[in-house]
């Protein structure tokens, strides 16, 4: 006949382990050797040992038993549980396996976060503005207010759970009796059942419906942004908040303007004699024309700067700046007045050069 181990050798505590102490150790080594979970040879016959030491050990009576006569006075205590696996009840064993999933599935659930897209130009995206957009979402029936009864019906405790939402379901194994704890297929764990169910959401409490809101864009946004409007996504459960609503941002672009963080680039074509001799331009910004000083002598390629004419920073006061880059243009067609001017011109810059025809 093979000789029991030390319960408290078992477990892995000291003989004066409080009770908070031995149900830790033991939640700890249940997990690690359930046979759901560990496959390897022995698991069965070590988690059977695990819970023969508990159910000894948390137990007042049977423990001090224990403690003054060993094994035979635990046997005394008319210990033998279930199947030979020392549990009496289920109440550790939901804890240890199912208890925390149990409580989440039964506690209210926030609802789902949903999302829109918003088509801004690409000016609304730079200055912003408000913006109406129509979603779908889950709503409260607005006839039951969410009780799922139809108006001036009452709804009753559900008969199978009791009113907690959750039922126990017990199974037999080879391992000896398991316990799960599930959402009450019966009132869908709502904990109440409906007699008479609404007849707009026919008992759901919900309803989908489309839903128009405006939106205030904020100056700054750019493409793939989102922003995000607080309980106005799909309604919760139980009398829990709804989700929230992500308007994501598609922004058309600009015949002339190109973006590039909040700096905007432009390009503006000069003639040859605009480069030679400078001049003064107006450039479009989005907020109307600007003159630019363009030096004599420039060349194609070069870059000014317009300051704080870009785009303003998302939630700040500061605002990038508009880049214009000259680009020469090389005109295709001349007149014959033209062409003898650029003719002469041409002599001009010969005389002197080594280079001369």
């Amino acid at each position: 006949m093979a000789v029991k181990r030390d319960y408290y050798e078992i477990l892995g505590i000291d003989r004066n382990a409080s009770p908070d102490e031995v149900k830790r150790a033991f939640r700890k080594l249940a997990k690690e050797h359930h046979p759901d979970r560990n496959h390897k040879e022995g698991s069965a016959e070590r988690f059977k040992e695990v819970n023969e030491a508990y159910e000894v050990l948390s137990d007042e009576g049977k423990r001090s038993a224990y403690d003054r006569f060993g094994h035979a006075g635990a046997e005394s205590q008319d210990f033998g549980g279930f199947n030979g696996f020392g549990f009496s009840g289920f109440g550790d064993i939901f804890d240890a396996f199912f208890g925390a999933s149990a409580e989440a599935e039964a506690a209210p659930r926030a609802g789902s976060d949903i999302h829109a897209r918003v088509k801004l130009s690409f000016e609304e995206a730079a200055l912003g503005c408000e913006k109406e957009i129509t979603i779908n979402r889950i709503e409260r029936c607005e006839r039951c207010n969410g009780s799922r009864s139809e108006p001036g019906s009452e709804t009753s405790v559900c008969s199978d759970c009791g009113g907690r939402g959750r039922v126990q379901r017990v199974q037999q194994s080879l391992f000896g009796r398991f316990a799960n704890i599930v959402t009450c297929p019966r009132c869908n764990g709502e904990g109440r059942t409906v007699k008479n169910p609404c007849t707009q959401c026919r008992g759901q409490g919900k309803e989908r419906k489309r839903h128009t809101l405006k939106v205030n864009i904020p100056a700054g946004i750019d493409n793939g942004n989102a922003i995000r409007l607080n309980g106005e996504g799909d309604a919760g459960d139980r009398g829990a908040p709804p989700g929230h609503l992500y308007v994501n941002a598609e922004i058309s672009p600009h015949p002339h303007f190109t973006r590039e963080g909040f700096d905007i680039y432009y390009e503006q074509d000069i003639n040859f004699a605009q480069a030679a001799l400078g001049c003064e331009l107006k450039i479009p910004t989005l907020y109307g024309d600007e003159k630019l000083k363009i030096p004599a002598g420039t060349q194609t390629g070069t870059v000014f700067k317009l300051k704080n004419k870009g785009i303003r920073r998302l939630q700040r006061s500061s605002y990038g700046d508009q880049l214009v880059n000259v680009k020469l243009v090389t005109p295709e067609k001349l007149n014959k007045e033209q062409k003898k001017l650029l003719e002469e011109l041409e002599k001009s810059f010969n005389k002197g050069s080594k280079n001369k025809k």
